[in-house]
This record gives C-alpha cells, sequence and structure tokens, in this order.
C-alpha cells in the first residue's frame, strides 16, 4: 500500500483512493497527518461560538482528529499557523450567500491562499447555485449545515482524498426539475402545449411511437410536431433538439434553484 510522508501540504490526492491502492477515507486520513499521527483540521469561522461548538463536536465524534480554529487566515498566521501542517480547511460562510460578491471573493482567496491544501465551504444554504460558486471558486467541497455531523466528518476526509463532496438533495431536486415539471411553463412563448410535451419526450430520448401513445396522438401528429419545433429551433435532428433544450433550461433551473 502506497504511503503519504505526514503534513497536508505539497501532495497530489488525486489518486489515492484509486483500486490499486484501496485506500478507505479512514485510511487516508490517519495518512495525511500532523507530527502527532493525526490529520489536523483547520477551521476558519469568524462566530467564536459557532466555530468552538463545531470543533468539540468533530473532536468528539472523530477523536483521530487534530482540529484548531481562528476566526480568520490572519489569526491563523498570527498564532504560528503557517509552521504546522494541515491536512483540509473548513472554511465557514454562515448565512452568506455565494452570489454575493465579497463572499465568493473570501472563498476564492482562502482556496488560493491554502493551496494546495484543499478548502471544504460549510455555510447554512443548500440552493445548488450557490453551491456551484463555491467549487468555481475553487472549494473542494459544499457542506450544507442541514446534513449531520456523520455526513459532515464523511466530506472533509474525501477533501483529503482529493473528491469533492456536494450534497445529494439540491442535486435530486435539480434533476426532478429537469425530468418533470410543467412543460409548458417551460417554452410558454416558444412552442404550443402539445409542442412543450413532445419536446419534454425528445430530451427523454423516447421514440415517435411512445411519443404518439402517451400523449393520445396519431404518430404522423408527433412527426408534425417535431419538424415544427426542429423549424423553430433551426435544429437539424432529434438531437440537436434534445441538446438545444439542455441548454435553454440548465440556466433557468439553476437560477431557480
Amino acid at each position: 500500500m502506497s504511503k503519504i510522508s505526514p503534513g497536508g501540504y505539497g501532495h497530489d490526492l488525486n489518486h489515492i483512493a484509486v483500486a490499486e491502492t484501496r485506500m478507505t477515507l479512514n485510511e487516508v486520513a490517519e495518512n495525511i497527518a500532523s507530527p502527532a499521527g493525526e490529520p489536523s483540521i483547520l477551521v476558519i469561522d469568524p462566530r467564536v461560538l459557532d466555530r468552538e461548538c463545531f470543533c468539540g463536536f468533530l473532536t468528539s465524534h472523530e477523536q483521530k482528529f487534530h482540529v484548531t480554529a481562528f476566526g480568520s487566515r490572519e489569526e491563523w498566521l498570527a498564532g504560528g499557523g503557517a509552521s504546522q501542517p494541515v491536512s483540509v480547511v473548513v472554511f465557514s460562510i454562515g448565512g452568506s450567500k455565494l452570489c454575493d460578491p465579497p463572499t465568493a471573493a473570501a472563498v476564492q482567496r482562502a482556496a488560493s491562499d491554502f493551496a494546495p491544501v484543499p478548502v471544504v465551504v460549510l455555510g447554512d444554504g443548500e440552493e445548488l447555485k450557490h453551491i456551484l460558486r463555491a467549487l468555481e471558486c475553487g472549494a473542494r467541497g459544499y457542506i450544507p449545515s442541514s446534513v449531520g455531523l456523520a455526513v459532515c466528518i464523511e466530506a472533509i476526509k474525501l477533501a483529503m482524498a482529493g473528491g469533492i463532496f456536494i450534497p445529494a438533495n439540491p442535486v435530486m431536486a435539480m434533476s426532478k426539475v429537469i425530468e418533470g415539471g410543467d412543460a409548458g411553463q417551460h417554452f410558454a412563448g416558444m412552442f404550443t402545449p402539445r409542442q412543450a410535451d413532445v419536446v419534454m419526450a425528445l430530451r427523454r430520448g423516447k421514440a415517435n411511437k411512445i411519443i404518439a401513445y402517451e400523449l393520445n396522438m396519431r404518430e404522423s401528429t408527433v412527426k408534425v410536431h417535431i419538424r415544427n419545433i426542429m423549424r423553430k429551433l433551426r435544429a437539424t435532428n432529434r438531437t440537436e433538439v434534445a441538446y438545444k433544450i439542455n441548454d435553454l433550461l440548465l440556466p433557468e433551473t439553476l437560477a431557480n434553484n
């Protein structure tokens, strides 16, 4: 089994969890450690009570973690933090939103300042657009305060292993909106209600005969609708229709989450 030298700096973790090494997240955490043999977790949170409670819960549930907390990176540096190994940084934004430029800038700065140590954002929000924004800013995951401590610990271990944690709920919500929802609402003003129904069926890759059966229309009528849809979208085939509809739907979906 391959080993990683102590300390979180300067190691490429992207291939640790490959099948050859068969390293679990726990084994990875044990190998990315402080000199005392403990994974070193740095928590950055300006709220004193919140960070003290969070650190207390982490150490009580995962005794192998060596956890330190500061109100800012500047406080950490003033306390001699630069001389200590760090395995992962948990950067709390509280109730702030990543769509706010100052918050996004703070996350981006943290990801840059602590690189190559992974930074995981901890926040109260669970909107998908904010989570994706955190990843765009360089974070290696987003932990909403709605998850339990066990999930939080595994997300931290995943970041140490080179992975990226995204909470399932907002992703599933987006999937349901894309796959289902009111087609007429998505395409009001672009297609007739029946054309919108056919469009959603095309996105799911359904054949004309199946579309005709499910929408209770003749197959010839389905073909007429598809020709009109292709003309409106300036598409040359069914695949291009599905591709262009995905481009139309995804920004709207992200904006509503």
